[in-house]
């Protein structure tokens, strides 16, 4: 069976997998302790990690935070700004219709406490015009977040663009960057973008390790207030013990990223090619624009084919999804394909299949065949 679901998680780099071994089995140390070479040399290396995935976005080594993912990152940064907006009398939010609950999900928690929060819908390409984010600010606006990359039609967001027409207002700027980095790079090293969210597990790393880079203005720090208390780590900001050797291999993986970025891109680009050709002949209607999204993904559905018969069809063939591997542990119809304002025909049959450069050869005949028996 090929893996096809990479927008869910990665399979790991060798490299990486060899760093996280040595940091289990030989560099055991705790980055806390002071009073031993061990705690030194964990130390040592987790500061390593840090630089390198604070010069992949231009960001300083102190900025970068370590948290267990990039749900915990998005909480952070935008529940740790509910004390300073109510300071401030700043309880306005901005964001999108197609993020990922790990975003939607505290920005409802926040309304239900007194915040409002404007939600900004896609155009049918399957991403939010910048003008919509410039209407849908005001003065009392505390926060933007919008995501860089969408996790089930790969589709870039204009980041750029609303990051320049933030230009002159005080707004905090956040990307839920799980999908886009380590693959567009250079967008995530815009100076106005305050925050980023990231994983490694879906840059080739490990599970259950994120950050949260936050980019000071000037000398001026972003006012986050913690989630959490208990040992004062990661600046106050995330307490608890360092896991070392994923945060190892967590800047191995941004390392490599970063170095075999257009290589990767080429190799995934050559995939789509090879899967467009073969899935021509079932007329499948793509969602979201091809030529905006990440070379790695495609979101589709083929008239009269159900995405879980589907699915059920192509069990033991390709591992495959029809939405996000995050939302729920049961199917419910994709929220991002409703305010792309899909018909419910191609909601219900719509399936992602997302590849990387460690992606086997496929066989795209293997996954023809069984869908065009279910016509």
């Amino acid at each position: 069976m090929i893996y096809l679901d990479c927008n869910a998680t990665t399979p790991m780099e060798p490299a990486v997998c060899d760093a996280i071994l040595k940091y289990m089995t030989e560099e055991f140390g705790n980055a806390g302790s002071r009073t031993h070479e061990f705690g030194a040399q964990a130390k040592k290396a987790v500061q390593k990690a840090r630089t390198i995935i604070a010069d992949m976005v231009a960001a300083q080594r102190e900025e970068v935070i370590f948290t267990s993912g990039a749900t915990e990152s998005n909480n952070l940064a935008i529940l740790g700004l509910k004390n300073y907006g109510e300071q401030q009398a700043k309880k306005h939010i901005v964001s999108t219709q197609i993020e990922h609950k790990a975003v939607l999900e505290p920005l409802a928690a926040l309304e239900k406490q007194g915040f409002e929060v404007t939600l900004v819908p896609p155009n049918k390409g399957g991403w939010v015009e910048p003008d919509s984010i410039k209407e849908a600010i005001r003065d009392d606006t505390l926060l933007v977040s919008v995501m860089h990359v969408n996790n089930e039609t790969g589709v870039i967001q204009p980041i750029t663009e609303i990051a320049d027409l933030l230009a002159e207002h005080p707004a905090y700027f956040h990307l839920d960057a799980a999908q886009g980095f380590g693959k567009d790079i250079e967008t995530l090293r815009h100076p106005r973008i305050d925050m980023i969210s990231a994983c490694a597990h879906k840059i080739y790393g490990p599970k259950g390790i994120g950050v949260l880079i936050i980019r000071r203005r000037g000398y001026e720090k972003i006012p986050l207030s913690p989630l959490m208390y208990g040992g004062g780590q990661e600046r106050g900001l995330r307490p608890g013990t360092l896991p070392v050797p994923l945060i190892v291999g967590f800047g191995v993986a941004a390392k490599l990223a970063v170095k075999n970025a257009q290589k990767r891109a080429k190799v995934c680009q050559a995939i789509r090619e090879q899967a467009l050709i073969a899935l021509a002949p079932l007329n499948p209607t793509f969602h979201g624009d091809l030529d905006r999204a990440l070379p790695h993904t495609i979101n589709f559905s083929i008239a009269e084919i159900d995405s879980e018969a589907a699915m059920l069809t192509l069990k033991g063939v390709i591992a495959i999804s029809n939405g996000s591997a995050c939302t729920s542990s049961s199917y419910t119809p994709s929220h991002v394909l409703k305010a792309m304002k899909l018909d419910e025909d191609n909601i219900q049959g719509a399936l992602r299949i997302s590849w990387c450069h460690l992606t086997k050869r496929v066989n795209w005949q293997s996954v023809v065949e069984p869908l065009n028996q279910l016509l």
